[in-house]
């Protein structure tokens, strides 16, 4: 591995504000074994890695064949679990943007569409769909297993503007190195009333709480930003991007505790109570859900 060049933040990224304190270090569990610090804003409430790797020298932190996104792997209990449920996940999204954008059809972007198992049921619902992926072995098993062209993500800066009725990002603001620029030109696509779901994982949540630096969605330093939903709405806003409405991931609350579980060594029973008692507490305030699917016009 090349020395990397890292980024130091004296301010927030979102906000720009000075105001940055201290909220814990964690470790990279998946590639590395590093500790890295994450500051939280005091303006606009973002939590953020601090000294992450740029965007050429973080393609090392992703060599894992545990990253599910990009392999597909079945290896491990959390991951065969994940396979599982995914048919549900994949039908609950599709629920989810019929119903946000009032569309049964329309042309559908997926950026970071990973192995393109998602943009390949859209597409089987009728849903004219591109996807975009970073990686070049995944856009290969999306050929290969879905028939799927995924472009690579440089190409998001090409595309012709209002050209979508949903854009969708499960999963993927949090690694964009460039996120401003990011989101001004997925409003730029946006067909007027379209829609615009990003899901992120949620540092307000329970299992968040219980797990601390051990939290599996902290996974630094691939999560270059750590959403809470009051920073989302302030960073959606400074772009004029209007919140519709928010969705829990319910699934994800039970995934990451065992994952987190893993981490610290613990056990799958303990990693199902926290998973359950985080989704009791988001179905009284959704806003404390392990991971928010945020819905987005312009």
């Amino acid at each position: 591995m090349h020395p990397a060049t890292l980024i130091h933040y004296t301010a927030c990224p979102s906000c720009s504000s000075a105001d940055l304190q201290p909220a814990l270090n964690a470790i990279d569990h998946t590639v590395s074994r590093r500790s890295f610090e994450i500051l939280e804003c005091g303006s606009c409430g973002l939590r953020f890695t601090q000294d992450v790797p740029d965007e050429v020298s973080i393609s090392y932190f992703y060599r894992s064949e545990e990253y599910i996104s990009h392999t597909d792997t079945n290896k491990g209990l959390v991951n065969r679990l994940y396979h599982i449920v995914r048919r549900q996940t994949l039908s609950d999204k599709l629920r989810l943007i019929i119903t946000a954008s009032r569309l049964k059809k329309g042309r559908l972007l997926d950026i970071g569409a990973g192995t393109g198992a998602f943009a390949a049921y859209m597409q089987e619902h009728g849903w004219e769909t591109a996807g975009l992926e970073p990686d070049d072995a995944a856009r290969e098993r999306a050929r290969a297993v879905h028939g799927l062209s995924l472009q690579p993500v440089e190409d998001l800066y090409s595309l012709p503007a209002e050209s979508f009725d949903v854009i969708t990002l499960w999963h993927v603001l949090e690694h964009v190195h460039a996120l401003h620029p990011y989101l001004e030109q997925l409003k730029k696509l946006l067909k007027k009333g379209g829609r615009i779901f990003i899901a992120v994982p949620n540092y307000t949540s329970y299992d968040a709480r219980k797990y601390g630096p051990f939290w599996a969605a902290y996974d630094v330093p691939r999560h270059l930003y750590h959403f809470s939903p009051d920073a989302m709405e302030r960073l959606l806003a400074g772009h004029d991007l209007h919140l519709q409405a928010t969705q829990p991931m319910w699934y994800d609350s039970f995934y990451i505790s065992m994952l987190s579980e893993k981490y610290r060594k613990g056990n799958v029973i303990r990693a199902f109570i926290i998973g359950a008692l985080s989704n009791l507490k988001a179905f009284v305030d959704k806003s404390k859900s392990s991971s928010v699917v945020y819905v987005v016009g312009k």
